[in-house]
């Protein structure tokens, strides 16, 4: 993120100094620097309202002026709750005004009588500075309406998935490394006859009996084994005598640590299904 010359040179500057003579030799210096949009004002209780109307992005205070000194000023400038960035330059005659200043909220000083070539470095360094931090806050902002717009994305696909998995026939399913069941959706309950309380922390499962013994310890032995399954059939006979087939594909799942966390997969009932 960088601040072209051409930024710099188009910022806004405000020069307030009660002495027209200050004021006249500032504006020339700047303009002969090339600054194109400077203003000025030898009213100090006029600063508030300008800045809040244009948002200057350099304000150059003097510190000695009647009715009010610069240091009331800063004050004032502090109550503008759109800007949290104080961008005064002061001027002062005074050797002991400059810690003060900085103090109270000034960014940088220019002491008096100054040197021309240190009065436009520390401006032009200054201004550098004041338009990097207003980018900083733009790009906060945009990515925060990003944010807050991809979050809002994820949710619409996450309540459709949710909506598509309870029409579907298939059920998607997760089991913790302890194969308790963490997650399910879809008529599982029905096709397996278990009772599963994702949000208890464990799956309450009953024992459901008339599971066929051999393709439940084949796929308990390749979960064990931590592998991939795809269409497996397994069946049971219920208690009333009727048989039921389902055909299930599953795959273990990693951390980036490569610690075993469980399995994830789907699966369907297809009893009576050719």
């Amino acid at each position: 993120m960088m601040v072209s010359e051409s930024e710099i040179l188009n910022a806004s500057i405000l020069i307030v100094d009660d002495q027209e003579s200050n004021v006249a030799l500032l504006e020339q210096m700047l303009r002969e620097a090339g600054y194109l949009h400077v203003a000025s004002t030898m009213n100090p209780r006029d600063v508030f309202a300008l800045h809040r109307r244009n948002h200057y992005d350099l304000i150059l205070l003097d510190l000695q002026m009647p009715g009010m000194d610069g240091f009331q000023v800063i004050e004032g400038l502090k109550t503008n709750t759109a800007d949290d960035y104080l961008p005064v330059l002061v001027i002062t005659a005074q050797p002991g005004h400059k810690l003060r200043a900085l103090q109270a909220g000034a960014k940088d000083f220019i002491s008096k009588p100054f040197d021309v070539v240190e009065a436009k470095t520390r401006i032009h360094n200054m201004l550098e500075v004041r338009l990097l931090y207003k980018k900083l806050e733009n790009y906060n902002r945009e990515l925060e309406r990003t944010v807050e717009e991809r979050t809002a994305e994820l949710r619409e696909s996450e309540a459709r998935y949710r909506s598509l998995t309870e029409l579907a026939s298939d059920w998607y399913w997760e089991q913790d490394e302890n194969m308790n069941f963490t997650k399910v959706s879809g008529p599982v309950l029905e096709m397996l006859g278990i009772r599963v309380d994702p949000l208890a922390g464990e799956s309450a499962a009953a024992e459901v009996q008339g599971w066929n013994e051999a393709e439940r310890k084949e796929l308990q032995a390749i979960i064990a084994a931590r592998q991939p399954f795809l269409d497996f059939v397994f069946s049971r006979v219920n208690a009333d005598g009727s048989h039921q087939q389902f055909r299930v594909s599953g795959e273990p799942m990693f951390t980036q640590a490569c610690r075993f966390i469980g399995y994830r997969g789907i699966g369907v009932e297809i009893t009576g299904k050719k």
